[in-house]
Order: structure tokens, then C-alpha cells, then sequence
């Protein structure tokens, strides 16, 4: 499986030691470029982002995540942890299945 990450610096180069490609998105136009590059990759399955660079991007994420193609878009928080007012999954899951898991 082929992984790509997209976001500050430092998480780039955390995932460089492990062997996953990526590209640094500091503004809107570098998240920008970084996704379509990374979404036109032949085998790419797993678009990784942090928070911060989706929302840079808020239009283009929805947008792909409504077109069901791959690769598919996973984000995490960036070094500044958590953006305020975003769901983890599992809360996600809760809100949508009314029990706890």
C-alpha cells in the first residue's frame, strides 16, 4: 500500500524515517499543489494530512472525500495537537451510531 503525507515540516520528515513520501504545506497554494500532486499519483492509496494543511484545503478534502476515489484521506493532528471544534472518529462513530464503542 502507498502512503503520502502532506503537512508541516517536521511531520514530513517524522514520516521520511519511515519511508513515506510527502510534501510541506505551510499556505493555502503549497496544500494545494501538494494534494493534486499527491491525488494524481498512480497507486497512491492513502493520503495522509494533517489538520491544519485540510483546512487550508477544506474545499478541495470535501470535494475528493464526496468523489469516493482514491487515494483515501486520513487526517491527524499536526504539532500544535488538536484543531479546536474537530471530531476524532471514534466521536464521529458515537455521534452517528447514538452508542458508545
Amino acid at each position: 500500500m502507498e502512503f503520502f503525507v502532506l503537512g508541516e515540516e517536521e511531520i514530513i520528515l517524522g514520516f521520511n524515517l519511515v519511508g513515506i513520501q510527502g510534501r510541506i504545506a505551510r499556505s493555502r497554494e503549497e496544500a494545494a499543489e501538494g494534494f493534486d500532486f499527491a491525488v494524481s499519483r498512480e497507486g497512491l492509496k492513502v493520503l495522509i494530512m494533517t489538520e491544519e494543511a485540510a483546512a487550508l484545503i477544506e474545499d478541495k478534502v470535501a470535494e475528493w472525500n464526496m468523489s469516493g476515489l482514491f487515494p483515501l484521506l486520513g487526517e491527524l493532528p499536526g504539532l500544535q495537537g488538536r484543531l479546536e471544534g474537530k471530531k476524532t472518529l471514534v466521536e464521529s462513530i458515537r455521534e452517528a451510531v447514538g452508542i458508545s464503542v
